[in-house]
């Protein structure tokens, strides 16, 4: 029975559906009442507001960004959805394909263009990005931009189009802006607010289906948490909460368990089949295979489930386990409606590449309800595991971290293996946010009552930790952003240097360097007032005592640094005399284990200085370091080194000390380097200490009795004042800081001959037209005609250098060229980013990494026409990577061809973007 409001609440419906009889409408199309959270931003957009709604994953933000769409539409204006990668784009387009039909929806991702003059378009960030600077028309009539994952702007490659996007929309749109519930909202909507007028913001921490988070130890499913202290439906849990008497009972049997181990070295009897781990008084602490885990999932009604393994290879790898355990979880009218989904999906990919993609088996995992989700897969086959998973007919995922960002894909568990993940340097721990934008999967709205987030049990795991990272708001937002070469001549061309200086200062990484400074300000000012403190409590009735601790600190400042200088010329001529040693010279090791006679192998020479490799008298070949040569050496006599030498074979070395003990037996006895420079005669810095010396001896506070006590307060003055400058230098650094950064950009393109004074060159306007990361070089290749003469393929290995990245700097070890004109374009290329980091290094910028020659075979074999097996055959490069290089690298053809225009490099690039999108390349283009 619905509850009977009152005269006052009836009023208060009656103004608010008055108010907003668009929201009203809107409404309407819902089979659920919206959320107060999202009723108040819709209220506030329909009021002519921007909004900024930072809400948990799951939680339906997404239908605030729908409700200016319909407001868009109702009043006549346009719309854009912008969001940070085309799959997503995607899956949002085919949303509102099903809302609003076809006519009035477009995509727009760079490899797609459809319907692109649509009221409603639908992008990622980077189309918007480039049609503001190009004057794009379909600008026009533009009454509101979403965009939804907004928290992306804290991505450091990426993060400044979102910034850019945002100080630069005409004033008369109306931004709505979506993200993940972050920590410091209010202060980016503080900043929203000064960028695009008035913003509100709305912070919603609960979450609509309740999240239970838990350990599995063993075969025992423990809370995290004690739950009567947990409020499940909150976004985050609060910190202190306590943790699991249960769970803290078994780290501490684990703990002893380890230290017995430890003393005694025994060998731990296993569960049965050798799953099992023996820990203190007698228990077993199980770790369950995958397809254990799966099982037990099932049994407890848990799936769908998400597993993230953080690995590539581990999440394959776990579906390979669970093919062999022979686990199915899908009945047989599932398992039919899955095989005609997935070869309906997958119709367009050549069949005689099905093999070397690994259809087959993925299709077989596919059927059984498993599947794996990673940046390695084919994009056609990421999209049919979402749209299963979505469906209900995919029931286990395996996948990397990826997978939460921005994809649609909740579940009612998430599973987290371990609580470390490699960051491409080491085996790092996950932060709070990373578990929280993990974990906000768990729990479908409208299918689950709860969702479970479950954290596998390891040895040494500490649940004091995993509440930790589980009860911490999640990330505060920092901005990434910083003005690129292809930004600074776009921002010139249009606004002019001075008006594009100005518009770079609203950018939120200086908004949040001015809001640091306040507090920056702030200490200074109290340094200050404590130095008038200090300098009175140091007064002397004699005379100025600040002026005689003055005397005191120059004498010994002056002291120091000439000690300081002697030890540094001395390294210095150390350095100097190592350098000029060559293989067989016979010198003297003045110090350390090796010291005494030793004849250079090796003069090992590298940047971070010499590093001799030498053999010593008593046979022992070593490489010594500067640490060993605290004073310059010579030559002291010559002795051939034998060409075969071999340092690790004893005889060579027992060979090479004979010959050099019979060399020095003619010798004088060696004896230790005295100090150069002995007796010389005195420096000015002594003639200075003197004088200053006899000034203090004549200063007037010198005789007096307190002196000392004055000068203990002068010491505390001259250090708080040293720390008062360091305080002002780090504010005089954060003010302006973007724009003394966009100075020092401009510079560069001056010096180059992109601007000149407030005009952009010929040479710029190509720049204009090249956003990739390496877009100076690019236009510096493009400018000495580095590429004129390539063929197709070559041109192709060629720009491969400038988008491609190994994921392992071993990965790009011994890269396979092609030869010929393509490898001499690329050494050129290569020597010209040496030039262009040259004149990085004078402004005192670091944009420019090198080009990686990784992928230039694959290119050039692919725009040869060679078979996908054929080019794959030759490198360990997932499918899913290739493509993704691939489409980057069309993505930057179709770039250098707009910029070559009138030129006859213009057609060939234009011949690389037609050769190179054909098979999975030209298939996969329509899907991410």
């Amino acid at each position: 029975m619905t509850e009977e409001l009152s005269p006052a609440q009836r009023y208060a419906e009656y103004r608010r559906t008055q108010a907003n009889p668009v929201l009203r409408d809107f409404q309407a199309m819902y089979d659920f009442p919206l959320d107060d959270f999202q009723l108040r931003a819709c209220q506030e957009i329909e009021a002519g507001r921007g909004v900024l709604v930072a809400a948990p994953t799951g939680s339906g933000k997404t239908i605030v960004g729908e409700f200016a769409i319909h407001l868009a539409l109702a009043t006549g204006r346009k719309a854009f959805y912008t969001t940070p990668i085309k799959a997503l784009s995607n899956q949002k387009y085919a949303d509102l394909v099903r809302r609003y039909g076809p006519e009035q929806v477009g995509l727009l991702t760079g490899d797609n263009v459809v319907n692109g003059e649509a009221p409603i378009v639908v992008m990622t960030t980077e189309v918007l990005r480039n049609m503001l600077y190009a004057g794009s028309r379909t600008l026009l009539g533009l009454g509101f931009v979403v965009m939804d994952e907004v928290h992306y702007l804290a991505d450091r490659s990426r993060g400044a189009v979102w910034e850019e996007v945002i100080i630069h929309l005409p004033e008369s749109v109306t931004l709505v802006s979506l993200s993940a519930t972050v920590s410091n909202a209010e202060e980016f909507g503080e900043w929203l607010a000064t960028v695009r007028g008035e913003t509100a913001t709305l912070v919603e921490e609960r979450r609509p289906v309740p999240l239970y988070q838990h350990v599995l130890v063993g075969r025992r499913l423990l809370d995290l948490f004690a739950s009567s202290d947990v409020d499940a439906s909150a976004g985050f849990v609060k910190e202190g909460a306590p943790v699991n008497e249960e769970l803290l009972k078994v780290a501490r049997d684990d703990w002893a368990s380890s230290r017995i181990r430890d003393r005694r070295s025994p060998k731990g009897r296993g569960a049965p089949g050798g799953k099992g781990k023996q820990v203190g008084n007698g228990r077993r602490v199980w770790l369950p295979s995958r397809p254990d885990l799966i099982d037990r999932l099932q049994r407890d009604g848990l799936l769908p489930a998400i597993v993230f393994i953080f690995s590539r290879v581990g999440c394959d790898a776990a579906v390979t386990q669970c093919l062999q355990a022979g686990v199915r979880l899908t009945t047989p009218e599932e398992r039919d409606e899955i095989y005609a989904f997935v070869e309906e999906s997958s119709r367009h990919l050549p069949p005689e590449d099905l093999h070397v993609l690994g259809y087959h088996d993925f299709l077989d995992a596919a059927s059984r309800g498993i599947a794996s989700h990673h940046a390695g897969m084919l994009p056609v086959f990421k999209e049919i595991v979402e749209e299963l998973f979505l469906r209900g007919l995919c029931k286990v995922v395996f996948a990397t971290e990826t997978l939460a960002l921005g994809i649609n894909m909740p579940a009612r568990t998430v599973v987290i293996e371990k609580l470390t993940k490699w960051n491409g340097e080491t085996h790092a721990d996950i932060t709070p946010g990373e578990y929280t934008q993990l974990v906000g999967r768990a729990g479908r709205r409208g299918l689950d009552t709860e969702g479970h987030g479950v954290v596998l049990w390891q040895p040494g795991m500490n649940p004091r930790e995993l509440a930790g990272l589980a009860s911490t708001r999640t990330y505060p937002l920092r901005s990434s952003f910083r003005p690129s070469y292809n930004m600074a001549v776009n921002l010139v061309h249009q606004f002019g240097r001075e008006r594009a200086r100005e518009l770079l200062e609203q950018s939120f990484a200086q908004f949040q360097a001015d809001k640091a400074v306040v507090g920056l300000a702030r200490q200074l000012r109290k340094a200050q007032e404590a130095l008038d403190g200090y300098a009175e409590a140091a007064a002397c009735d004699r005379g100025d005592f600040m002026a005689y601790a003055g005397l005191r600190r120059r004498i010994g400042e002056l002291e120091k640094g000439a000690s300081r200088a002697r030890r540094a010329d001395q390294r210095a001529e150390a350095v100097a005399s190592l350098e000029k040693l060559k293989q067989g010279d016979v010198i003297v090791v003045p110090t350390g284990k090796f010291a005494g006679y030793a004849v250079v192998v090796d003069p090992g020479w590298s940047p971070e200085g010499p590093r001799p490799y030498v053999v010593t008298l008593e046979r022992q070949a070593r490489r010594l370091a500067m640490i060993d040569f605290p004073t310059p050496v010579e030559p002291v006599a010559r002795l051939k080194v034998p060409r075969s030498f071999d340092g690790r074979n004893p005889q060579s070395r027992r060979d090479l000390a004979a010959a050099l003990r019979r060399r020095v037996q003619e010798l004088p006895p060696h004896t230790a380097a005295r100090s150069r420079g002995a007796g010389a005669q005195p420096s000015e810095w002594e003639e200075e200490v003197r004088d200053l010396r006899t000034q203090l001896r004549a200063h007037p506070c010198h005789e007096c009795p307190d002196r000392e006590d004055h000068a203990r307060w002068a010491e505390r003055w001259f250090k708080l004042e040293r720390d008062a400058a360091t305080l002002a230098r780090r504010v005089e650094q954060r003010t302006n800081t973007v724009a003394r950064l966009f100075d020092r950009v401009c510079d560069v393109l001056t010096t180059l001959g992109y601007l000149d004074g407030d005009e952009v060159t010929d040479r710029g306007m190509r720049l204009r037209r090249i956003y990739s990361e390496l877009d100076l070089l690019a236009a510096e290749s493009l400018r000495a005609g580095l590429w004129d003469e390539l063929t197709p393929s070559g041109l192709a290995a060629a720009l491969s250098t400038l988008v491609f990245e190994a994921r392992r700097p071993d990965d790009a070890s011994a890269p396979r060229l092609p030869g010929g004109a393509t490898q001499d374009a690329i050494a050129a290329m290569v020597r010209l980013w040496g030039q262009l980091d040259a004149v990085e290094k004078d402004n005192r910028l670091d944009f420019l990494r090198p080009p990686d020659l990784g992928f230039a075979q694959i290119a050039y074999r692919w725009c040869e026409g060679d078979d996908l097996d054929e080019v794959l055959g030759t490198t360990e490069l997932a499918a899913g990577d290739f493509v993704r290089w691939m489409k980057q690298l069309l993505d930057l053809a179709g770039q250098i061809a707009d910029a070559a225009s009138g030129t006859p490099l213009r057609a060939t690039a234009q011949e690389v973007v037609r050769r190179m999108r054909r098979g999975v390349v030209a298939y996969s283009a329509l899907e991410d």
